[in-house]
C-alpha cells in the first residue's frame, strides 16, 4: 500500500534549519520544486496583470486567486485518496506533464491575441487543478526523502522555498512583462516546469509491504473522512486553520488594487510587492526554529496571528511604498509561521496510510478559506473600498485567533503512530475470506469487577474512536443483563478486507489505550475475539 512516512517523525530536532539539504534526492526535489514554482509565480502575476488590464473591476481581479485555489477546495479529498492508493511518483510526473501543456496554450492565446477573461481564469482553474492533484502526494512523499530527524527542518525547507520562489518569481516577472510583454510569463512558466520532470523520474519511490490489496477509490475517500472526524488533533489543526486563512486570504487578493490604487504603480510594482511577501517568509522561516523553542504552537499561531491582523490594518492605510514594505515584510514573517506550524501539526498526527488523505483535507481547508474568501474580499472592497476591506479582515481575524485558541495543536506532544502490529492474525476456516466479504462483525468479550464499571466504560470509550478512525463504520459496548461481569465490545467493518486493514493500521499509541482497558480484566486478556462475517457473501463464495 503506498504511504508516507514513520511515525518516528515526531519528538526530534533537526541538527540544523539547513541539514535536509545534505541529502542528495530531498536536495535535488528541493531545487527543481523552487525552479518550478518561480515559474508558477511568474504566470500568477502575468495572469493577475492580464485581467487588470483587459477586465479591471476588483471582483475580476480577486476571481483569479479563486481560480487558483478553488481546484484544491473541489478536488482536494479526491486527490488524497488518490495520491495514497497510486504510485505517486508517475501521479506527480503525470502532473507536471498536464501543467506544463497548460502553461504552454495559455502563452500561444496570449501571443496571438486570443485571451478573454473566461479563457484566463479557465487556464488558470485547470492549472490549479494539476496542482490541486499534486499537493497531497507531494506533501506526503516528504517523510520518504529524510530521516525522522530531519522532518521538521525539511517541512520548513520546502516552506522557505516556496517563498525563495515567491520573493523572486514576481519580481523577474514585473522585469519580463516590461521588457517582453505578458505572454513571456506563461512561456518561460512552461520551461521550468522541464527542471522537476526529470527529478521525479529518477526518484525511486518507498514501497510498503502489505499483503491486502489496494484500497478502492471512494472506499479510501470515506477512509479519510472517518479519520479526520475521529481524529482530536488533525481537527483542532483544521479549526485554526479555518480562523485564520480566510481572513488572511484579503491581503493577498487585494495586493494588485493595493498596488495600483494605494501606491499608484503598475506590474514591476505588483512584483515588488509579492517578492516583499517572499523575502519576508524566507527571514520567517529561518527564525521559526528558535521561535518553536521559546513558544508553543499554540501561542505562536496566535502571536501570528494577531500581528497579521496589524499589519493587514497598517496596509489599509499605507500610501508610500516606505511604508508598505516594512509591513509587508513582517506579514511575510507572519503567513511561513502559522503555515509551517499547522502543517507540521497536520503531518505529525497523520500515519502513513491516510498521510495524503488527511493532509488534502488539510489543504481543502487552507485553500478553501483563500477561494472562498477572495471573492468575498473584492466584493467589500468594490462596494466600499480597499481600505475598509483591509480594516474589516484584520478585525475579523483578531477575533477568530482568540476564540479558536482553545483548541490545542498537537506539535508537542503528538501520538506515536508507528504500526505496532500487535493484534494476533484472526483464524478462519473458509479460504473464501481472502476474498472481500460484506458486513464483518468483530466481539470481544471482558470479565471486569462491576463495582469498576463506570472507569471500565469511559476506558473502554477511548477504544471506540480508534476502531471508528481506523474502519469501523458502527461501535457499541454491551453488559451482559444476567451476568454484569460480562462486557462485550462490538464493532463492525464494511468487509473483511476492511477489518484485515485495520490489523496493519493499529499503533503503538493505540496499544498504550488497548492495556489501560486490559487492566480493568479479572483476567490477562480479553475472555474472546469472535470474527463474524455476513452469511450471504459466504454462500456466494462457497463451492
Amino acid at each position: 500500500m503506498s504511504g508516507a512516512g514513520s511515525t518516528n517523525d515526531r519528538g526530534t530536532t533537526a541538527s540544523s534549519a539547513w541539514s535536509p539539504l545534505a541529502i542528495p534526492t530531498f536536495r535535488d526535489i528541493w531545487a527543481a520544486t523552487v525552479l518550478s514554482n518561480i515559474g508558477t509565480w511568474l504566470s500568477a502575476v502575468g495572469t493577475t496583470w492580464l485581467m487588470i488590464v483587459i477586465a479591471p473591476s476588483p471582483f475580476m481581479v480577486t476571481l483569479v486567486q479563486a481560480a487558483s485555489t478553488l481546484p484544491i477546495f473541489l478536488f482536494g479529498l479526491p486527490a488524497g485518496a488518490l495520491a495514497d492508493i497510486v504510485d505517486r511518483r508517475r501521479l506527480l510526473i503525470a502532473l507536471q506533464i498536464f501543467m506544463m501543456a497548460i502553461a504552454a496554450s495559455l502563452w500561444a492565446a496570449v501571443a496571438l491575441g486570443h485571451a478573454t477573461p473566461g479563457a484566463l481564469l479557465l487556464a488558470t482553474f485547470m492549472t490549479g487543478t494539476g496542482a490541486a492533484l499534486a499537493a497531497p502526494a507531494f506533501q506526503a512523499i516528504v517523510p520518504e526523502l529524510v530521516p525522522a530527524a530531519d522532518f521538521r527542518a525539511a517541512i520548513a525547507l520546502n516552506s522557505v522555498g516556496i517563498n525563495v520562489s515567491r520573493a523572486i518569481g514576481p519580481a523577474l516577472a514585473g522585469v519580463l512583462i516590461a521588457s517582453f510583454g505578458i505572454a513571456s510569463t506563461f512561456l518561460l512558466n512552461a520551461i521550468c516546469f522541464l527542471a522537476i520532470i526529470p527529478v521525479f523520474w529518477r526518484w525511486k519511490a518507498r514501497v510498503y509491504e502489505t499483503q491486502l490489496p489496494a484500497e478502492r477509490f471512494l472506499s479510501a475517500m470515506r477512509a479519510g473522512l472517518r479519520y479526520t472526524r475521529e481524529s482530536p488533533e488533525l481537527r483542532a489543526t483544521l479549526i485554526r486553520a479555518t480562523a485564520f486563512f480566510p481572513f488572511a486570504s484579503a491581503y493577498w487578493a487585494l495586493l494588485p488594487l493595493i498596488a495600483r490604487e494605494r501606491l499608484g504603480g503598475g506590474a514591476g510594482m505588483y512584483g515588488i510587492l509579492l517578492g516583499c511577501l517572499g523575502v519576508g517568509a524566507v527571514a520567517g522561516a529561518i527564525a521559526l526554529p528558535k521561535l518553536r523553542r521559546l513558544v508553543s504552537a499554540d501561542f505562536l499561531v496566535l502571536g501570528c496571528s494577531l500581528g497579521t491582523a496589524m499589519t493587514v490594518a497598517g496596509l489599509a492605510f499605507a500610501s508610500h511604498l516606505t511604508v508598505a514594505i516594512p509591513l509587508l515584510l513582517a506579514a511575510g514573517a507572519f503567513w511561513i509561521a502559522v503555515l509551517s506550524t499547522l502543517n507540521v501539526s497536520a503531518q505529525v498526527v497523520l500515519p502513513a496510510w491516510v498521510k495524503a488523505r488527511g493532509l488534502s483535507v488539510y489543504f481543502v481547508v487552507f485553500n478553501g478559506g483563500l477561494a472562498l474568501g477572495s471573492p468575498v474580499w473584492g466584493c467589500v472592497a468594490e462596494g466600499f473600498g480597499t481600505p475598509m476591506a483591509l480594516t474589516i479582515s484584520a478585525g475579523g481575524l483578531t477575533a477568530a485567533a482568540v476564540l479558536s485558541l482553545t483548541w490545542k495543536l498537537p506539535v508537542a506532544n503528538a501520538p506515536d503512530l508507528t504500526p505496532s502490529n500487535h493484534w494476533p492474525a484472526p483464524v478462519v476456516a473458509s479460504d473464501a475470506l481472502k476474498a472481500d466479504t460484506g458486513l464483518t462483525m468483530v466481539e470481544i468479550e471482558y470479565l471486569i469487577d462491576p463495582s469498576r464499571q463506570s472507569e471500565f466504560a469511559t476506558a473502554l470509550s477511548e477504544t471506540a474512536r480508534i476502531r471508528r478512525r481506523d474502519g469501523a463504520i458502527f461501535w457499541q459496548h454491551f453488559i451482559d443483563a444476567a451476568d454484569p461481569r460480562r462486557n462485550i465490545e462490538v464493532f463492525m467493518t464494511e468487509g473483511w478486507l476492511q477489518h484485515l486493514r485495520q490489523h496493519e493500521r493499529v499503533t503503538i499509541a493505540d496499544e498504550a489505550t488497548e492495556a489501560h482497558v486490559r487492566s480493568f480484566l479479572t483476567g490477562d486478556t480479553p475472555v474472546r475475539v469472535v470474527h463474524l462475517v455476513s452469511a450471504g457473501a459466504v454462500r456466494r463464495r462457497a463451492p
